[in-house]
């Protein structure tokens, strides 16, 4: 291979690499090699080999690059002095063209580097598919980027001893500061024996910003990503989003058992006031919340409410949640809740073993039909009621009324009572269909 070298009138080189020796160019002496006549017009011929070394027409040797004559050799420069990096070209006069090729190269190495680097990012931060560059806060990138962590990774740092772990969902509308997600956790923080809880919940992210609100807020985040479709907006009740959003949690949900994971899943909109653990039904594979409940935990007509499950790892309940997603298709348009109410007298469910209980409401209330006893209530759900905003101040009114149970302990005459629903009281929605989007 040959570099030519031509000055230009205004002064510096122009580069060309040479073909390799034994196919085309010019071949002389052994040595592949391009001629170039110096721009400065002084008859030579001025003829640069890949060992750096340079010919002029009427000279009986080679020039190499420091100036010292030397005789011809053959193509790899053998007999020859050859540059330190075997692809420098000689020193012009001016000495600008040796350094142009070398910080060519420099650049070019960099520039590989940052390719690769940008393809790396691609595959670990999960929302780098999907999200514009401009999404991402300056302060937060670096910070998202380094904490992405995988599935498994993030359930072993949460889990209990028993391979237990509690799971909730959370979208941009939802992860705003003073939003229902805030409520949320201060239910944990101020309810009796329930802070302990929050080092074993898991914060699934719908979106990019709901994960970096997480990761300011709380030790266990995951980013669950759905190419091609948006979850960080309110989704209306049954819209086309809302529907997306409850299978593509279903489907997840099935993931988490396969791993061996038990779970606890809570929607967001629901505050845990006392430690559920004791009051979950030890024989049970899967149990779950009323938004009525009839007083017989097996009686499969209880009207569930798929915001508030606790789920054995086991394959009853594998075969049940792989089942209940692929029932979506037999009644498109319905969401999970729906296709649960369908299918929970299936004779599958009883062929497969799996044990199902239903929640009692006395321990697990809600806005559809409130736990009356505040010295037995577990967790309240914001459920029955339409529009976030309703539901973020009664959940507010929801806290006050127990700080100002606790206070009253132990010397309480009576168990005081909810003031709420308030704002949702004139926006309930029917029991039979009243799970929430996130």
């Amino acid at each position: 291979m040959a570099i030519s070298a031509t000055a230009n009138r205004g002064g510096g080189w122009r580069w060309k690499i040479g073909a390799k020796c034994g196919g085309g160019g010019e071949k002389r002496d052994g040595r592949q090699r391009e001629r170039r006549v110096n721009a400065n017009n002084d008859g030579r011929v001025h003829q640069y080999f890949i060992d750096g070394s340079e010919r002029r027409r009427g000279g009986g040797g080679v020039i190499g690059v420091n100036e010292t004559s030397s005789h011809d050799g053959s193509c790899n420069g053998d007999n020859e002095k050859q540059a330190s990096d075997g692809f420098a070209p000689p020193v012009p006069s001016s000495g600008s063209g040796f350094f142009v090729l070398r910080n060519l190269r420099v650049v070019l190495l960099f520039a590989g580097l940052a390719v690769s680097c940008l393809l790396v990012y691609g595959s670990a931060n999960p929302f780098a598919a999907f999200l514009p560059a401009s999404s991402y806060p300056v302060d937060d990138f670096s910070k998202v980027n380094d904490t992405i962590k995988n599935l498994d990774r993030v359930l072993e740092e949460a889990s209990m001893e028993d391979k237990t772990v509690i799971l909730t969902t959370l979208n941009d509308a939802w992860a705003e500061p003073g939003s229902i997600f805030d409520v949320f956790l201060k239910g944990f923080e101020i309810g009796n024996g329930t802070r302990k809880l929050l080092d074993h919940l898991v914060i699934i992210a719908l979106d990019h910003k709901a994960y970096v609100r997480c990761l300011k807020i709380h030790l266990h985040c995951y980013a669950l990503v759905t190419q091609g479709t948006d979850f960080s907006g309110e989704a209306d009740f049954m819209s086309l989003d809302y529907l997306q959003m409850m299978w593509r949690r279903i489907d997840f949900l099935r993931e988490i058992l396969e791993k061996g994971y038990s779970f606890v899943f809570t929607d967001t909109d629901i505050v845990w006031l006392r430690d559920p653990f004791p009051r979950f039904y030890a024989d049970a594979d899967f149990q779950i919340a009323c938004d009525h409940f009839g007083g017989n935990p097996s009686d499969r007509n209880n009207a569930p409410n798929g915001g508030f499950t606790y789920v054995k790892s086991n394959n009853r309940t594998i075969k049940f949640y792989k089942y209940w997603y692929r029932s979506r298709e037999q009644y498109p348009g319905e969401h999970d809740q729906d296709v649960l109410n369908r299918i929970k007298m299936d004779p599958f469910i009883d062929d497969i073993g799996l044990r199902m209980k239903f929640l009692n409401t006395v321990y697990f209330g809600g806005f559809c039909e409130p736990s009356r006893d505040l010295n037995l209530v577990c967790t309240m759900h914001a459920n029955c009621c339409v529009g976030l905003d309703n539901k973020i101040h009664d959940l507010k009114i929801l806290l006050g009324n127990w700080r100002k149970y606790m206070k009253s302990l132990p010397h309480a005459k009576r168990s005081p009572s909810w003031s709420i629903p308030h704002d949702c009281r004139g926006v309930l929605r029917p029991a039979a269909s009243t799970s929430q989007a996130p």
